[in-house]
């Protein structure tokens, strides 16, 4: 049957349709926002450093994205109660060698750390490195640079106190290509352990770095304050490499390097950056260094180098020994390397770094492990402690910064700083919708290392919550089984890795 245009349903045909493609809507919005997220974070002080946010949220997250932040968010298939606690971007540890090796990540994750990037250094098989990471069923992101020493090696480029020749450093320009091109984040400089590392090789390979837009990390040439070949003049060195080549830089501990020159060193760091050179630095909070007795840094003049230090100030890593004059000989002529702490690094200058804007927190180190088990595991306490140190020690005690200039040390200027090399790291280092759930939940109020040189395997205190891509791999301050979320951070000219 046919209705005249006049009969009363027909009139109101118009608003009825109406209604209906309003209302529509409205319900499927509705039947949206009643799905359950997957986590929600309840009731904690979200701090995000890029936007300033800083107050009392929810925080929604689905898949291994944040999806909304706001009062009252609900329901989630799990739920976390974070009252009393800040929640934060996961914390980023720009130099962290880490090995592929669970354990070794735990004492990350317990720190509070969700990505790591192995800086300093690096292997120039960069793919048989991501699939030993793999293999391990890593727990953080992870990433690694491509290291001159190795790649020196691999050009012919033996004794570290010659400089590779003319033919030699084409094969390292051409072997870091290569490697970049793999997803190598960077070219990482150990020039320090290399003296013979000639001016050449170092122009050449920031060339390559800067021809992938990718940054270079540095243990520069020099150490302490002794004049003329001080850290000073290796800073100058590396500035002046950038400032030619274009490429970024980033001095990689540099209070374990200036010993007496870090107001000089800063100076010219944030003087190069604000005339347009792409410099950063980042360092640990540890008066103790730690590398191998073997190495160059222990040559003859190495007292005065470390700030006038004795052989008293070198401890075996593993004993925690003191060394004396014939110790340190008998040692230091051993086959092998034998992993030594030096006190030497002045509490003012790792101060003054935290001051700098430039200036990022970093390890140094990758973690800890010992097939022999957790009580078994030595080395330095910055593998273990060093952001809960950091935030308990330097932020909460002796407020050198604010809580959120903290958290942007640990966050977004890593993220930032690698982001043109590493693209996915736009969504790292940031609490904010669309970013990724790498998310650290801690109690700013009791936040602190429990790790020591004697005891280096204790796990930090006050790290609540750690979640990596939206997985939960620490909750009420307990290791999750069974997960392994951590992903590749590779450069944006690798081939498109198996999780995409």
């Amino acid at each position: 049957m046919t209705l005249p245009i006049d009969h009363p349903v027909m009139r109101n045909l118009p608003f009825a349709i109406s209604l209906i493609f309003i209302v529509f809507p409205l319900f499927h919005t509705q039947a949206q926002s009643e799905q359950p997220y997957n986590i929600v974070i309840h009731g904690g002080r979200v701090m995000d450093p890029e936007t300033g946010r800083n107050g009392m949220a929810d925080v929604a997250i689905r898949g291994s994205q944040i999806v909304a932040i706001g009062s009252h968010l609900g329901p989630g298939r799990m739920e976390l109660d974070a009252k009393g606690l800040v929640v934060a971007p996961g914390f980023i540890d720009v130099l962290a060698p880490a090995p592929p090796n669970k354990h070794a990540h735990i004492h990350k994750i317990t720190d509070g750390v969700t990505t790591g990037f192995g800086m300093h250094g690096g292997p120039v098989d960069v793919e048989q490195y991501r699939h030993d990471f793999e293999d391990s069923g890593a727990l953080i992101n992870y990433a690694a640079t491509v290291g001159d020493r190795r790649l020196r090696q691999a050009a012919g480029a033996i004794d570290p106190y010659k400089p590779a020749t003319p033919e030699q450093i084409e094969k390292m320009k051409e072997l870091a290509d290569r490697a970049i091109k793999a997803g190598a984040a960077g070219i990482g400089f150990g020039i320090n352990y290399a003296p013979g590392t000639s001016y050449e090789e170092i122009l050449a390979l920031f060339e390559v770095a800067a021809q992938n837009e990718v940054p270079c990390h540095l243990h520069a040439r020099y150490k302490g304050n002794i004049f003329p070949l001080t850290m000073s003049l290796a800073v100058e060195e590396v500035i002046a490499v950038a400032a030619a080549t274009g490429a970024q830089v980033q001095l990689a501990h540099l209070t374990s390097s200036t010993v007496g020159s870090a107001p000089l060193c800063i100076r010219l760091l944030e003087g190069a950056a604000k005339h347009g050179t792409d410099v950063a630095f980042d360092f640990h909070v540890w008066t103790r260094n730690q590398t191998y007795i073997q190495s160059a840094l222990y040559d003859p003049g190495w007292q005065e180098r470390f700030g006038g230090i004795t052989y008293r100030d070198i401890y075996v890593a593993e004993t925690q020994e003191r060394l004396t004059r014939e110790r340190f000989e008998e040692l230091r002529n051993s086959p092998g390397y034998t992993p030594v702490q030096t006190e030497f690094i002045p509490e003012e200058e790792i101060e003054m770094a935290i001051r700098s804007p430039l200036g990022m927190i970093s390890s140094d180190s990758g973690g800890l492990w010992s097939e022999q088990g957790h009580e078994k595991e030595t080395g330095h306490p910055r593998g273990t402690g060093t952001f809960a140190r950091f935030l308990g020690r330097y932020v909460r005690e002796r407020k050198i910064v604010s809580l959120m200039e903290g958290l942007r040390k640990i966050t977004l200027l890593p993220a930032q700083r690698l982001e043109r090399s590493v693209p996915e790291m736009k969504n790292k280092g940031r609490l904010e919708v669309g970013a990724d759930a790498d998310i650290t939940v801690f109690d700013p109020a009791t936040i602190i290392e429990r790790a020591s040189y004697e005891q280096p395997y204790l796990y930090s205190e006050g790290v609540e919550h750690v979640l990596v891509n939206g997985v939960p791999v620490l909750q009420h301050g307990e290791i999750v089984e069974h997960v392994a979320p951590g992903r590749w951070m590779k450069h944006s000219a690798a081939a498109i890795s198996k999780d995409e």
